[in-house]
This record gives C-alpha cells, structure tokens and sequence, in this order.
C-alpha cells in the first residue's frame, strides 16, 4: 500500500468523526512514522478549536484508527491544531487564508527574491497573489512554493517611559488560537490501545492543543 493511498484511508476515518463535531480536517501528513491530523473550526469561524472539542476528536479518532488498521507499518500519531501561523502546504490552505499576511519561500534557488512576504489578495488551485508593502502584486505557481505560512502580527504595547496614568494602547482582536505543542504519548504493544491524554501547561484563557502519540507494531 502506498503512502498516498494510507492517508487516504486515514483522511476517509476522520472526516466523519471532524464533521460530526463541526470541525474541520485542515491537514493529513506523514513525515518518516509519525502520521499528523491537524483539525480546526471551519474557515471564518469566531474561535479557535477548543480542548474539549481536540479532546473528544482525539479519543474518537484514536479509536477508529486502532479498528480499521488503516497503515500496516509502525507510526507515531499525532492530533493538534493549526496554532497561530499556519503552514500553508497545498492549494486549499491557501485558498481558506485569502485576505491574511503570509510569507513565501520560493523552491528555485536562484529566484529573485527567493522569499516574499504580503498580503494574499487571490488564490486558485495553482496559483497565488501577494499585495506587497511598496503596492505592487505578485502572482506565482504554487508548485515553485517551498515552503509558505501565515504571518500573525502582534498588537503595539505600550511606549517606554509612558505615564502610569495613561492607558496603554490594546493589540486588535484576533481569533483565539490554540496553544501550540502540549503532548501526551503512549506506546501500543497491540493494535487496539486506547489512546492517553495530558492536558497541556499553558494560561488557562487559551485554547490548547492536544497531541496524542501512538506507537503502533505489525502483528
């Protein structure tokens, strides 16, 4: 069976499971053994996926995977969240990120600018277009991309050496992100372990991701 065809079968497990919790599958990859479902709230959404929801999806899809067997080889899982700059790998990404600043490392070595940051105005399935800051656009294949995320810029803090007396000037609102990488791990000696959870160390005002690991054996 080939990789392709893996995360296919892998892709057909979880999107009921996100659909049934009104989530979004943003990305399936593998990289060496570790297989990476990164889930979301629906493109325009208010807030970011919250733990209880990565919780749930966790524990559901863990389940699933362990009973339809879906990769025949040992792999690591791992279940998480966009977090706050997402990486934009196939034209779908780009597509969903439509109006956000974005950075964009190019493929070919000699291109000029190899890099290029601005906002991303247009999408297709093959191409993109960045506004830039001196106002000009840029359209390029989303094949020649290396490597493309988004930007989330900060809001101003306050100026050095201000009065105590004068209010500081608060960042805009954003979508609440997921906190980025708490992990919990388990090995499975058989096919059909149940999946452990640890709830990450992060401000208890933000939402948080949850990574479950699994080490799977051929029997």
């Amino acid at each position: 069976m080939t990789e392709n065809s893996e995360l296919t079968r892998i892709r057909g497990i979880v999107e009921p499971i996100a659909s049934d919790l009104d989530l979004d599958v943003y990305d399936i990859e593998r990289r060496g053994v570790t297989v990476r479902i990164t889930l979301d709230t629906h493109a325009g959404s208010e807030g970011g996926i919250t733990l209880d929801n990565l919780s749930l999806a966790t524990r559901l899809i863990s389940r699933e995977i362990d009973h339809e067997d879906p990769i025949s080889t040992r792999f690591t899982l791992e279940i998480t969240s966009p977090g706050l700059e997402r990486q934009l790998r196939v034209p779908s990404h780009f597509l969903r990120e439509v109006g956000k600043d974005i950075t964009v490392r190019f493929r070919d070595p000699d291109a000029d600018p190899r890099r290029i940051d601005g906002q991303l105005t247009a999408a297709t399935e093959a191409t993109a277009t960045l506004l830039l800051d001196d106002g000009s656009e840029v359209t390029f294949d989303l094949d020649g991309v290396d490597k493309a995320r988004t930007v989330f810029e900060w809001g101003p803090g306050p100026k050095p050496g201000g009065s105590k007396n004068q209010g500081t000037k608060q960042p805009q609102a954003a979508k609440k992100p997921s906190a980025k990488k708490p992990s919990a791990s388990k090995q499975a000696s058989s096919k059909r372990s149940a999946a452990s959870n640890n709830t990450p160390d992060h401000d208890s005002d933000q939402d948080s991701d949850l990574e479950t690991n699994k080490e799977k054996q051929t029997s």
